[in-house]
């Protein structure tokens, strides 16, 4: 991956310690009288990873040249390293972490829990590439429903650049800062997607449906969205101004998002307004 540097000291010393903890019968091989250390030695890794000796010892003296994407995962398996020390292993060495398994649409039962928990907040739970999969009644009675009918129907940048409607809710003076946001959020997720169909298939339908987004996409900005302030015309309670956190689940391909009242607004009053009469609409008409 370009602009990263294998840090040769650091990548070493894991490997060293990380060799220390397996124990010999983890891997099928004999524990002998004469070891030393209760791990491996760097021989027994070398046969394991399918790498010649000399290869491993000279990156364990941190020396040697650039471990291949291959390599390091031959060295993940040999030592049993977790996900999260296989993606240390190759950050270390340089390299982008391979993909982690995909959530999907799974929303898992803890974080269904954490919206039901949060009444007065609007939550919602975002896919990576702008999935609404899950969102509480307060979210629901602020930003509406999503449709799940339609192929992107429920998707946030699909939903902006295709559906007027949409805009309606934000301030006409602020809709070039949120499709920019949407656009540039929207490029770092589809790069940890190399060659996923759906994001590919995302991007091209929204590049034949909007001239606005093609034009935005070709600039290539890339901006993780984490933090955001934004403001909503709602109308039942007004014009909102909201702090928008996003926080990642474990897997890192789903997001909760909070909508949360920023310090010396008003918007905690209009929000508990809000859950008194917008909720219990959605309630009677759904």
């Amino acid at each position: 991956m370009t602009g990263m540097t294998i840090d040769r000291a650091g990548l070493a010393d894991f490997l060293r310690r990380s060799r220390d903890r397996v124990r010999p019968q983890d891997v099928g091989l004999p524990n002998g009288p004469r070891r030393r250390t209760p791990g491996l030695r760097r021989e027994e890794v070398s046969q394991l990873a399918g790498m010649s000796a000399d290869y491993y010892i000279r990156l364990e003296q941190a020396r040697g040249p650039q471990p291949s994407p291959e390599m390091l995962a031959a060295l993940a398996r040999a030592l049993r390293l977790s996900t999260d020390e296989r993606n240390h292993l190759h950050l270390l060495a340089g390299r982008r972490p391979p993909a982690g398994r995909s959530s999907g649409d799974h929303v898992k039962p803890g974080l269904l829990h954490l919206l039901d928990q949060l009444p007065t907040t609007p939550v919602q739970v975002l896919g990576d590439l702008g999935d609404v999969l899950a969102q509480n009644a307060m979210a629901e009675a602020l930003l509406g429903r999503v449709c799940s009918v339609s192929e992107h129907g429920r998707n946030v940048v699909w939903r902006w650049f295709t559906d007027s409607s949409q805009r309606a809710a934000y301030p006409a003076d602020e809709h070039d800062y949120y499709s920019r946001l949407h656009v540039a959020d929207l490029r770092a997720a589809v790069g940890r997607h190399v060659g996923d169909t759906a994001a590919t298939r995302l991007v091209e339908r929204l590049r034949e449906a909007s001239e606005e987004f093609a034009g935005l996409w070709e600039l290539h900005e890339v901006a993780v969205r984490r933090t955001s302030r934004m403001r909503i015309v709602h109308p039942l309670i007004g014009m909102v101004d909201l702090d928008c956190q996003v926080l990642l689940a474990p897997e890192g391909d789903q997001r909760v998002v909070l909508y949360t009242p920023p310090a010396g607004s008003d918007t905690a009053e209009r929000l508990a307004l809000l859950k008194v009469v917008g909720t219990g609409q959605f309630a009677e008409t759904g």
